[in-house]
């Protein structure tokens, strides 16, 4: 075995984050670990390295193979203020931390001159050498938190890879380092130009952070990975090959702990799958049995719940409405000397729902931005009703402002941690509705009621909300504006499929109620049936394809489009017949 996990529990005061977990998992094998926002999937998961929440109490025993092979370790500590420890942790030897944000942007690997949270020393610690390769990696759910923000993507792959490799010259070095970058970038298919390696996180899409993040993986060589949700917002042809290459990885040995919502990539890789509520284990099993005949009701709801990609009966509104809200002319708009649109024209009109899909990096953030008013280094026309708009933000009047409003993808880094969520929500009616602070929190909490969201929850900080809780309150937040434009940036990403038919149906329902327009920035095709009139495809920067949304996720005339939709069809036959061989199996 590889890694073997007995009791693991993780505490926060009264609290039971992780309660009683036990799992084993063996070489070139992956487990999948599924569950709602807030279950202890990602808790579970980075015990595997040694971390866990400040002030956390952890007990049980976490057994992670050594390079020799064997089990143990001591990976000492103490666990938090309840003394419970984790025997046996043997650490990652050489785990880079510092700028490096390997591992989630945490300033420590485990055993790191004298570890984090009581995990330092032991005989797996750093003085393996740097030469050792590590024994865990970790790809996070959100790429942005493992990215260093002031530094250049190369020379944070480069200085990884040195500080795994072995002894040399100096140009010897350079130059293996410089091999590792280049297989690394080619393993997740990214670009290895030197226009690209001198980019800032900031200057990338949410799936080129993504892709980003894996390469650092793969470039420190680990025996373990945990996959922190690696196909979150990624489209579909690139969620194929994040597949593939955790198939690879597999092939090679390595073992994968998926910690996912995308049960269509659990029945494509996992050989045993755990459902997680509550920081308990609720079902374990074979991928096949779990997933084609559920036991337990809350497994249940997950796999019924899952959206088809199949076009509804919803018309989407806004078809048949004659006037344009929103008109975008001849845009071009990039990052320095990079083009990432190009001639761009796209109309909403009142009251519509328009999803706007493409691969990552295709240029539909950028282009749902300069609408918003968040990325002005660009030329052409955006016009409301007919007015052109400041490219500027801060160039925009208040009542602009308000008619245009933005839910981010990550809706947690869209909330200030130190702030209740409530005070957060009805400063949007303050600000651009003039409301008084008594009324607007009135308002606010009469409205995030109606989402499911009690007072008692609202008045903590975000913390203490799961990521299904910030969405909703995110997408009050935006509503309380009143606005006529609703752009939702991958909303439903990094959601299990339960939660994320929940915010479809309050999307759908909120937006209706509103009387305001959509536009979805999706990768989900299920999402865009369910949600979407109109479709507008874009690749590599131009608008290729536009239509019913019915008739582009049937007949897509594109070869964009239909590499798109065919890529979507794929993952569900080869989710199918995977689930279908391991439960004959």
């Amino acid at each position: 075995m590889v890694v073997e996990v007995d009791g693991l529990t993780v505490s926060l005061g009264e609290d039971r984050l992780v309660d009683g977990v036990t799992f084993t998992l063996r070489a070139g094998e992956v487990a999948a670990l599924v569950g709602e926002s807030g279950s202890g999937k990602t808790t579970t998961g980075l015990a595997l390295l040694g971390e866990h929440p400040p002030g956390a109490a952890v007990g049980g025993v976490v057994s992670v193979a050594a390079d020799d092979g064997g089990l143990g370790g001591n990976g000492g500590g103490n666990g938090g203020p309840a003394g419970g420890g984790l025997d046996g942790l043997a650490a990652a030897d050489g785990v880079p931390g510092g700028d490096d944000g390997v591992f989630g942007g945490r300033s420590g690997g485990i055993g790191d001159d004298g570890g984090r949270h009581g995990h330092g020393g032991g005989n797996g610690g750093r003085g393996g050498g740097a030469g050792r390769r590590p024994v865990v990696g970790y790809i996070p759910q959100q790429p942005s938190s493992a990215l260093n923000p002031v530094r250049r993507i190369g020379p944070v792959l480069e200085e990884m890879a040195r500080r795994h490799l072995g002894a040399g010259t100096r140009s010897e070095r350079r130059r293996s380092a410089r091999e590792r970058v280049l297989d690394a970038l080619r393993r997740a298919q990214l670009p290895a130009e030197q226009q690209f390696l001198r980019r800032y996180p900031h200057q990338l899409s949410g799936g080129q952070q993504q892709r980003v993040v894996l390469a650092q993986a793969l470039v420190c060589r680990p025996r373990v990975v945990v996959a922190d949700e690696p196909t979150t917002g990624q489209d579909a042809l690139t969620r194929a090959q994040v597949v593939e290459e955790l198939r690879i990885l597999t092939a090679q040995g390595i073992a994968v702990l998926l910690l996912t919502h995308d049960l269509d990539v659990v029945r494509s890789l996992a050989e045993q799958v755990l459902v997680m509520r509550d920081g308990r284990i609720v079902e374990s099993g074979c991928a096949g049995q779990v997933l084609g005949a559920p036991e337990h009701e809350y497994t249940q709801r997950l796999v019924e719940s899952q959206l088809s990609a199949e076009p509804s009966e919803q018309d989407g509104g806004g078809e048949e409405a004659s006037r344009a809200l929103v008109g975008v002319h001849g845009l071009d708009a990039g990052h320095r000397r990079t083009t990432t649109l190009e001639n761009v024209s796209l109309e909403i009109a009142e009251g519509e729902r328009v999803a706007l899909v493409g691969r990552s990096g295709s240029g539909k953030t950028t282009l749902a931005r300069c609408i918003a008013g968040l990325h002005p280094a660009r030329s052409g026309n955006i016009r409301l009703d007919g007015v052109d708009l400041p490219s500027r933000l801060r160039k925009r009047t208040r009542e602009q402002l308000a008619r245009i409003q933005y839910v981010f993808q990550d809706a947690r880094a869209s909330f200030n941690e130190f702030v209740p969520v409530l005070d957060q929500v009805a400063r949007t009616a303050e600000l651009l509705r003039g409301v008084q602070r008594p009324s607007a929190h009135a308002e606010a909490l009469e409205m995030l009621a109606r989402v499911g969201l009690a007072e008692s929850t609202v008045r903590r900080r975000p913390a203490a909300l799961s990521g299904g809780e910030l969405q909703r309150a995110a997408l009050v937040r935006a509503l309380l504006s009143g606005p006529d434009l609703l752009i939702c940036d991958e909303i439903t990403s990094g959601l299990d499929t339960a939660t994320q038919a929940g915010i479809v149906e309050l999307l759908a329902e909120l937006q209706q109620g509103a009387g305001c327009a959509l536009l979805l920035i999706t990768h989900d095709f299920g999402v865009v049936a369910h949600l979407a009139g109109r479709v507008a495809v874009i690749d590599q920067g131009r608008i290729v394809e536009q239509g019913a949304a019915a008739a582009v996720l049937t007949s897509p005339e594109h070869a964009a489009t239909r590499a798109l939709v065919a890529a979507t069809a794929g993952a569900g036959e080869d989710a199918a017949g995977a689930t279908l061989g391991r439960t004959r199996g």
